[in-house]
């Protein structure tokens, strides 16, 4: 019996989207295309493969059972094949998803896309927003090239490259009425503080380090993101604990000054995340080293 390798790729799209419209937006596919090769696909593997459900589809046993032995098949394949292809960043079209989370997005994005301006100006970039949940950022099914943040707990599909570690300093505005060139134990008890609300597990891990150097911290506001810090510290007596990247950006504006922390809290890692798919991918690996590049050069003492 002949097979049609052309249908592996279709079944692990279904499999892991869960979803016929998902997995031909993923495929490049219409609907009535894809629809048309699961029909294919259940004669050459003689079962139904995917039940309709009310929102969206599910494996047979059948398929669950295929499931793994059909992504190994595909990912070796897929290794040979783009193992031997050239690339050339500088020629190179292509548009490349990524899930920074907000940190990441602050202090390494644009470094990086100012480098592919001068690199690869063909290569861009789509950002898509970070989750706790990588599922949600689109990495675990491939649809999204990488994840950058920290990565907590990920599963077997993914490998992680630790990219650099940062620590924490504050941030209060320049002409605060209490606080001089140093912030003390009692000072930073004090103060009322800005806190940042994403990213999730750096929030946890800054609340984590507080509780075990016993710092306690009045939050007066919670911001969405980095952006808003600067003009809330700017205008309020307020403080905020922030990585030390971005209070490095910071210092530039003339309202503001930078402290180190009364105490230290330690450091969390920034850490890079990509499917096992795209091990071998020339375009994906060529991207992955750059970050990992203007990383280590934006971690570089100023």
């Amino acid at each position: 019996m002949r097979y049609d390798l052309n249908l592996l790729p279709i079944f692990i799209a279904l499999m892991e989207e869960r979803s016929v419209t998902r997995a031909a937006e993923r495929l490049g596919m219409t609907q009535p295309a894809l629809s048309n090769a699961l029909s294919r696909l259940r004669v050459m593997l003689r079962d139904q493969l995917f039940i309709r459900e009310r929102y969206g589809i599910q494996p047979t046993a059948v398929a669950l059972e295929l499931a793994p032995g059909i992504a190994e098949a595909v990912a070796r394949l897929d290794d040979a094949v783009l193992g031997q292809q050239d690339f050339n960043p500088a020629r190179a079209e292509r548009l490349l998803t990524i899930a920074p989370n907000g940190y990441v997005e602050f202090v390494l994005v644009p470094a990086v896309v100012a480098r592919l301006q001068q690199v690869a100006p063909g290569i861009r970039l789509r950002l898509t927003p970070y989750s706790n949940d990588l599922v949600e950022t689109g990495i675990t099914s491939g649809t999204t090239a990488l994840v950058l943040g920290r990565i907590v707990d990920p599963p077997d599909n993914l490998v992680v490259q630790h990219l650099m570690d940062e620590r924490l300093a504050c941030v209060v505005r320049a002409d605060h009425p209490e606080i001089g060139e140093t912030l003390t134990r009692e000072g930073f008890e004090r103060l009322r503080h800005v806190n940042v609300v994403p990213p999730g597990r750096m929030r946890a891990g800054l609340f984590q380090a507080l509780a075990e150097q016993r710092l306690r911290r009045e939050v007066a506001i919670s911001v969405t993101n980095f952006f808003a810090v600067a003009e809330m510290v700017a205008v309020t007596d307020y403080c905020a604990t922030l990585p030390e990247l971005i209070c490095r950006r910071l210092a530039h504006d003339t309202r503001l000054k930078v402290l180190p922390s009364p105490v230290d809290l330690g450091t969390f890692p920034v850490e890079m995340a990509w499917h096992v798919r795209y091990r071998h991918d020339p375009a994906h690996r060529w991207l992955r080293s750059l970050i990992a590049e203007v990383a280590e050069l934006v971690a570089s003492p100023p």
